[in-house]
């Protein structure tokens, strides 16, 4: 459990061996319930279109503690494959994003923020951990970059 209190779900990690395991599920987006107390699968692809993943984050929303729609945080895990340098072939590192837009209201911020390292604990076999604050930070080649050089 979290610090938060927020707690993960079993499908969280039986979503996320699928992933390391089957190979052919391609990302997985995980969000705390409404009422704040779970992490929870939101939805997961075999999808390898980037562009569609980091969509499904832009939109994130949340509510805040009046029930309120508002913008949200996720996390995720995307199998990023990438090309060595000097033509050495493929790889692919399990990645998970924590996706907390600076401009999300305070409350899903605290809550994201604060609940990560318990996903973060549960999911055995990440190889790469990227925080997320900015659209920016979500684009496919500032995440293959950091992948890619091992942060």
């Amino acid at each position: 459990m979290a610090q938060s209190g927020v707690s993960v779900t079993p499908e969280c990690i039986q979503a996320f061996n699928d992933l390391k395991l089957g190979k052919s599920t391609k990302w997985i987006i995980y969000k705390i319930s409404d009422d704040w107390k779970e992490i929870q699968v939101e939805e997961t692809s075999t999808d390898p279109d980037y562009s569609k993943f980091r969509e499904k984050l832009l939109n994130a929303k949340s509510t805040d503690k009046k029930g309120n729609e508002v913008m949200g945080g996720r996390y995720a895990v995307f199998d990023v494959e990438y090309d060595l340098e000097g033509g050495e072939g493929k790889r692919s590192k399990i990645t998970f994003i924590s996706w907390v837009p600076d401009d999300a209201p305070q409350y899903p911020r605290m809550m994201y923020s604060s609940s990560k390292d318990a996903l973060k604990r549960a999911l055995n076999g990440l190889a790469s951990d990227i925080q997320a604050n900015d659209p920016d930070d979500i684009e496919h080649e500032s995440i293959v970059s950091r992948v890619s050089k091992g942060r």
